[in-house]
């Protein structure tokens, strides 16, 4: 079965998104890069500075220190390189992520280099917000609860897609009578599936998001979340090249994802 790959989806960012650091991922999702706080050079100061030296400009003796950094795990030089991104992504998408930041600061300690705040459906009203249709329906692993096959559930008509997405527009407009009849939104928002797009600012350590990647983009983790994880990635990189491909190439595959 032919998975699309983020680069495979139409992009339907605004003209301000696609002119910065943003990626598309699913129907009506987004990975955007806000900020960043380090570089490459970052990590070479923070672990040179031992010594008493500061560099200005890398060189090929720094890119064998950052090497040499990721493959014996001194990892505090990477922390001091910062991502900020704005994120799109589906509510079941999202607690999956936010169950690996919450895992993360119970399980290893050096890696708790994270900062969340999300749209509050109490503050906000979601009766135009998005919700995610899948292209299609991926069959359930017979020996793994918690996976997904790489093949398609049977729907030549595309019937089941369509009571799939009929069913979301009534719960959206079940909620908004609700919000009508003055409903709190606190309340009326427990009608809306867990399709719905919610937002989020995630601020990230470069070890921190290493271990992210490694974990999403494992063949174990949701498709969905995958695509986000190869996003973030593709982002990444292109701000801390070395180290990237420094802290990323230590292994090819993570454990496997438990959410």
């Amino acid at each position: 079965m032919f998975m699309p790959e983020v680069a495979d989806i139409k992009p339907a960012l605004n003209s301000e998104q696609t002119a910065h650091n943003a990626m598309q991922v699913l129907d009506h999702g987004f990975v955007e890069l806000i900020d960043t706080l380090g570089s490459d050079l970052t990590v070479v100061n923070a672990a040179r500075v031992s010594f008493g030296k500061r560099k200005t400009e890398m060189s090929p003796g720094d890119k064998k220190l950052i090497k040499y950094l990721a493959d014996h795990q001194h990892w505090s030089p990477f922390r001091h390189v910062q991502l900020q991104f704005h994120c799109k992504v589906p509510e079941f998408v999202a607690r999956q992520w936010y169950k690996h930041v919450v895992g993360i600061a119970y399980t290893e300690g050096s890696a708790v280099d994270h900062a969340w705040n999300e749209i509050s459906l109490r503050y906000v009203d979601a009766s135009e917000f998005d919700f995610y249709v899948p292209e299609k329906f991926r069959k359930q692993s017979e020996d793994n609860k918690q996976a997904s096959l790489d093949e398609w559930v049977d729907d030549p008509a595309g019937t089941l897609k369509e009571r799939y997405a009929g069913q979301c527009r009534e719960a959206f407009r079940l909620y908004e009578e609700m919000i009508m009849a003055g409903v709190a939104k606190e309340q009326a928002r427990a009608v809306i599936p867990l399709s719905v797009y919610t937002e989020f600012y995630w601020t990230a350590s470069l070890q921190a998001l290493v271990n992210f990647i490694k974990l999403r983009k494992h063949p174990g983790a949701q498709y969905e979340i995958r695509l986000y994880a190869d996003a973030i990635e593709q982002l990444t990189k292109t701000i801390v090249p070395v180290s990237y491909e420094a802290l990323l190439g230590m292994e090819t595959h993570a454990p496997q994802a438990s959410v």
